[in-house]
């Protein structure tokens, strides 16, 4: 099966950032498929064209287009139309059997209806955050033109899509709410990278001889985008109410976004920064793993935005992968999977009652280490990634082989 895979914010392990597509698509052409994946090169801020690489046994086409979290939401829609537009010529240019096409942003559905009209074969739509339900939450998404028009471009996506894959119940639910068949949608949440996160007995070392200023103690990690959803304030607040209870614990942060600066300047102002509280630039994924085996603590943390609540971050599969115990701040189905397994805990809103719920959890090694084995259990046996790369790629052939006789069909009846 030749498979075109629509990704316009594609990172390979040495890029900072997830990396399902690479790790789906790497997984894709081991199952014998030929993977060609279009998206966008962000860092390079000339006008020079396409160009390719190799990774994981992909084709990855790159079109240089600037993008990063700091910018202005005007520039980002920019940037996304930019990138459609060009990329649809693209893709209708490369031969496949199926597209494959990953939101966000929900423009990257135009590429993919454009290529799989013209080459007359299925698109399956994944859908990674419910748009635009999520930008009018935030905020993000005001005037009701606009609103309308991104409705409208949600169920345009819909309407052409064979298959939907959707990262969370939830989300499942949000497609199902818009008309869109149940039983043509498929939940692929966020998986665990079983190998990449495996126990590695100097990865504290070199992680720790990193960052001498850590010192020895207990580890709370943070490692993902600080914009106005993920709220990192919050663990700045938490930092500053168990500074003088728990002197030797640290919160570490590995993230870039447009509330970078913001809560730095919050740390300082607490007293928190650089003394318990330590936040850096984000990191390429294979230094990502060091952290996370370091860490006694992850952390997946949102503004209190009910929508959230549907959420499937790397994080939180990363920290399972690594057997590590979770902490979040929110509730629905990843609250719920904490409480089913014993594989971490849900904090409390008030940062200040969440301070020691964290610290009288770390304070039992042995609840500790018991959630940790948990956290690990569950990456293996629900959420593996070469598991759910299998359930994706049945989804892509089911959705060929549905389409090929229809297509035929449709073929015989125009003569």
């Amino acid at each position: 099966m030749k498979i075109l895979y629509l990704d316009q914010y594609y990172n390979s392990p040495t890029m900072p950032g997830g990396s399902r597509v690479y790790e789906m698509a790497k997984r894709l052409t081991a199952a014998g498929h030929q993977v060609d994946v279009v998206t966008s090169y962000r860092d390079k801020h000339d006008e020079s064209g396409w160009f390719a690489t190799e990774e994981g046994g992909a084709t990855i086409h790159w079109l240089p287009v600037s993008y990063a979290n700091t910018m202005g939401f005007l520039r980002r829609i920019l940037a996304f139309f930019r990138f459609a537009v060009r990329a649809a010529f693209k893709t209708a240019s490369l031969q496949a059997d199926v597209v494959f096409a990953t939101s966000t942003p929900l423009t990257i559905c135009i590429p993919g209806i454009y290529a799989a009209k013209r080459q007359k074969i299925p698109m399956v739509f994944e859908v990674r955050d419910l748009w635009p339900e999520m930008p009018i939450a935030v905020g993000a998404l005001k005037n009701p033109l606009t609103i309308w028009v991104a409705r409208k471009l949600e169920r345009f996506a819909y309407r052409h899509a064979a298959r939907v894959v959707a990262l969370s119940p939830g989300m499942a639910d949000g497609v199902a709410s818009t008309g869109y068949p149940r039983d043509r949608i498929h939940v692929i949440p966020n998986s665990c990278d079983l190998d990449r996160f495996a126990p590695d007995s100097s990865a504290e070392s070199r992680f720790r001889s990193r960052y001498p200023e850590l010192g020895t103690g207990p580890i709370v990690l943070y490692a993902g985008t600080m914009g106005r959803v993920n709220e990192v304030s919050y663990l700045v607040r938490v930092a500053a109410s168990v500074k003088s209870t728990t002197p030797n614990l640290r919160f570490v942060v590995f993230g870039e976004g447009s509330e970078s600066e913001k809560t730095r300047e919050l740390a300082k102002e607490l007293g928190v920064l650089d003394v318990n509280y330590f936040q850096y630039d984000r990191i390429p994924k294979e230094q990502v793993v060091d952290a996370f085996l370091s860490a006694t603590l992850i952390t997946s943390i949102f503004a209190p935005i009910p929508e959230m609540e549907k959420n499937s971050a790397n994080k939180f599969f990363d920290g399972l992968a690594s057997g590590k115990p979770i902490a979040i701040n929110y509730g629905g189905w990843q609250a719920d999977l904490l409480g089913e397994s014993g594989a971490g805990l849900v904090l409390d809103r008030n940062p200040e009652v969440a301070a020691k719920q964290m610290a009288d959890f770390l304070s039992d090694s042995e609840m500790v280490e018991k959630a940790g084995l948990a956290a690990r259990k569950l990456a293996e046996e629900r959420f593996s990634r070469d598991k759910l790369a299998k359930e994706l790629d049945s989804v892509l052939l089911s959705a060929v082989e549905e389409y090929k006789p229809r297509n035929t069909q449709n073929t015989l009846n125009s003569k």
